[in-house]
Parts: structure tokens; C-alpha cells; sequence
């Protein structure tokens, strides 16, 4: 795939150029809309807004890092869903209908049930953890530690200099830590600090 090529196809009205540019980066964005809102419905409309808003803006993008443009769009995104939230709090009916202590998920065949068990638990004090923080540091840290992005990456993904990112790592690592600690009592055994 040549990804310059299919930005230059977008920008010039191929919608097909555009699809295979989001077939290449519907997961990165979701998985990145996912950890930064905390719930999937949420991570799904995100993840829309952001390629509607990509392919709406695509004649704007100067040549550089499509990646990195499209990841900016993503946390803007985020970040527009959890002000709108903060405004008008709602609950999904679908929520109310599951059961909160058996979330579905569908186990690895090659995993114990004990070791499901423990890794829905650690994976729940992490997403708790990460849904405290302040979402500057919330972003920093998932770019960084989940989706292992350097920092000059994440520099150019938040629009912020290294040094402003290496500080909301710093800060946010912290504070993750912090919490962790607080709750060391409620993580699984293996995983306890």
C-alpha cells in the first residue's frame, strides 16, 4: 500500500483511495477512541466522526504525517464527546439491560477461566484508572504506553512540543501509579504492587 498515493487520491475525490485508508486505520483509531472515552458506543461514534471529519477536511491536509493528522482528529473527537457528555449525561438503555457483573466477552480457548478472570480485572483497574485522568494526560499515556507511539509521534499527534509531552507522560505515569497503589487491595494477585 502506498499510503501517499491514496492521500493523494482522496484529496482529488477518490472515495475508493479514501475507504482503503480507513480499512488501514479503523482500528488504531478505535482502539485510541476506546481507552480515551472508556465505553465502546462511544469509541464507534467517535471513530465515525473521525473519518467523516477526515474525508470533510481531506483537501485541507498538507503533505507530512497522515497518521498522525488522522490521530489528532481522533482525540479532538474524544474530546468533543466527553465535553458533550459532561453537559448532557445520559445512559444507554442497552446498558441498563446487561448484567453488570457479567460483562460479554468471549474468552481465549487457550486461557483458564482464572486467568480470564484476572485479566478482565487488571484491564477494568486500568480503564478505571486512565478514565481519572486529565484527558491531556489521559492521551499522552494511551498514545504512548497502549498504542506505543514514540514521543516525537505523540508531539505531532497533540500538537504539543517534547518537552509538553514528556511532562503529561511524567504526570499521568504518576498519577496512574497513584491510583493503582489506592487500590492495590482490588487488583488481581499477580498484578498487586
Amino acid at each position: 500500500m502506498d499510503e501517499q498515493a491514496l492521500v493523494r487520491g482522496s484529496k482529488s475525490g477518490d472515495v475508493q483511495a479514501f475507504n482503503c485508508l480507513v480499512e488501514v486505520y479503523q482500528s488504531r483509531v478505535y482502539n485510541l477512541s476506546l481507552r480515551l472515552l472508556g465505553n465502546p458506543e462511544g469509541a464507534a461514534d467517535a471513530t465515525q466522526e473521525t473519518f467523516v471529519s477526515a474525508f470533510q477536511g481531506i483537501g485541507k491536509f498538507r503533505d507530512g504525517n497522515f497518521k498522525a493528522w488522522l490521530l489528532r482528529i481522533a482525540t479532538n473527537a474524544c474530546h468533543d464527546q466527553l465535553r458533550a457528555y459532561k453537559r448532557r449525561p445520559t445512559t444507554s438503555l442497552d446498558s441498563l439491560m446487561d448484567d453488570p457483573e457479567n460483562p460479554v466477552d468471549f474468552p481465549d480457548h487457550e486461557e483458564s477461566p482464572e486467568d480470564h478472570a484476572l485479566r478482565q480485572e487488571l484491564a477494568q483497574a486500568i480503564q478505571s484508572g486512565l478514565s481519572v485522568l486529565p484527558f491531556d494526560q489521559r492521551v499522552a499515556v494511551v498514545l504512548s504506553d497502549v498504542q506505543g507511539h514514540s514521543y516525537e509521534e505523540i508531539a505531532t499527534i497533540t500538537n504539543s512540543s517534547l518537552g509538553t509531552v514528556k511532562s503529561r507522560l511524567s504526570r499521568g505515569r504518576a498519577r496512574m501509579r497513584d491510583f493503582l497503589l489506592e487500590r492495590r487491595e482490588l487488583l488481581p494477585h499477580p498484578y498487586r504492587l
